[in-house]
């Protein structure tokens, strides 16, 4: 399965998300594989067909091949359980399915393999064939679930799913997450005594150089003098845009020029257009990659929501992207956020409290009455993004904590895996 390369390594990664899904964490699977094989490594992939952010396979990715090699990566992708309904039940479905269908797949004799969470559960089904391989397992963190429970308001469920996680990390050789209080999160709280390293998520488009395209805005509807603020990606529970639609609500009846714009899809999109539009309001279908950073750049403000009390459970991967457009960006979050900690680390806009609409509608009509100070905020996200986001830094640290993985390998593998498992159930994970 795994052909020589300079480097004479290999990697193997397991991730449920992989291009050609346009936003999440498929994104930074599918790059970080692309960027190792770019160095010489043989890598394989094994995922599931594109489904995120619609939570169902697009028609045109249906016929995809079960084998490819897209960019010298060599994709493996499997059928799993795509929930149409979320609970608790269907999101293990989900993952578990996932795990099941990676176990039952051939691996060949990998150097290193990485797995990629979410998903969790699946992950720390196949960290159990890894051991039992005798391979060295590398855990990339993208969410932390047991902070995204614990917000939920489900102790017991935060619990048992800490556990697990708390599993999946001490049954790694590495841990990799992509902040530093994520790190402290999974040292401090969880207890893990493996080895954590921090690699940064990066910006994903190129710099670009053109804010507006009179064109794209007059296809979409813009007026030349609406302030339209956009928010790009999954429309999910987590990023609370309810309390967008009651801000686009404010902004008509106040007779405001801002106009919210939300691109992208989501398990929450239908309940959202569901509240009843309005001529603020404008839902946009997710775009190809082209389309996408044409429309991006032709908007005059980026958003960032989340749900109230939202603190630590991820870092907007919205944000990377954000940053290499030069445009201020609005973050409508909780003030104890890994998401506010990383605006004010940027300097590329204001932030307001999540659950507060007003402070939205007037935070981003400050904006457009000084706009100045705007590109200001647009031009110090961008250097942000320069000195601390570069892909070529993610896959070089990346590549690093590989080799330092694949070194070592595990004296007592299925004791681990046995102490680990034992009181944990998989199904009982809470969404």
């Amino acid at each position: 399965m795994y052909a020589p390369s300079p480097r004479g390594q290999s990697a193997l990664f397991i991730g449920i998300n992989y291009a050609p899904e346009p936003t999440g964490i498929g994104p930074y699977t599918t790059g970080m594989a692309e960027g190792l094989a770019r160095r010489g490594w043989g890598v394989d992939v094994i995922t599931g067909f594109p489904h995120y952010p619609w939570w169902r396979i697009p028609e045109e990715h249906r016929t995809l091949p079960a084998r490819a090699t897209v960019r010298g990566v060599r994709l493996h992708r499997v059928r799993h359980f795509v929930p149409k309904r979320h609970n608790s039940l269907t999101r293990a479905l989900h993952e578990v399915t996932f795990g099941m269908r990676t176990v039952m797949s051939h691996w060949g004799r990998p150097d290193v393999v990485v797995l990629v969470s979410p998903a969790m559960l699946g992950s720390r089904i196949a960290a159990v064939k890894a051991h039992l391989l005798g391979v060295p397992v590398v855990t990339w963190v993208q969410d932390i679930y047991t902070l995204g429970v614990e917000e939920t308001g489900s102790h017991a469920g935060a619990k048992l799913v800490a556990r697990l996680e708390r599993g999946l990390a001490q049954a790694s050789e590495r841990v990799v997450v992509i902040h530093d209080r994520f790190r402290r999160m999974l040292m401090e709280d969880l207890g893990v005594s493996r080895p954590v390293d921090v690699v940064r998520n990066w910006s994903r488009l190129p710099v670009l150089k053109n804010r507006r395209d009179p064109s794209i805005r007059r296809d979409l509807g813009w007026a030349s003098d609406d302030i339209v603020v956009l928010h790009a990606g999954n429309m999910g529970a987590k990023q609370g845009l309810e309390h967008v639609v009651l801000a686009s609500r404010i902004a008509e009846s106040s007779g405001s020029k801002v106009r919210f714009v939300l691109l992208g899809d989501g398990n929450q999109r239908a309940a959202l257009e569901a509240m009843g539009g309005n001529s603020r309001l404008q839902f946009i279908d997710p775009v190809g990659e082209d389309d996408f950073q044409a429309v991006l750049a032709s908007a005059d403000v980026l958003l960032v929501n989340e749900r109230p009390g939202l603190t630590e459970m991820s870092v907007p991967s919205k944000l990377t992207t954000y940053f290499a457009t030069g445009l201020p960006v609005v973050a409508a979050v909780d003030p104890r956020s890994t998401t506010h900690d990383e605006m004010v680390a940027a300097g590329a806009g204001p932030c307001v409290p999540a659950d507060n609409p007003l402070a939205l509608v007037h935070a981003i009509e400050d904006l457009a009455a000084d706009p100045e100070g705007a590109r200001a905020l647009g031009r110090s996200g961008r250097k942000y993004r320069e000195r601390v986001l570069s892909e070529s830094a993610a896959i070089e640290s990346f590549e690093a904590v590989l080799i330092a993985a694949s070194k070592k390998q595990f004296a007592h593998p299925m004791e681990t895996i046995t102490r680990e498992t034992s009181s944990a159930s998989p199904v009982a994970y809470a969404a």
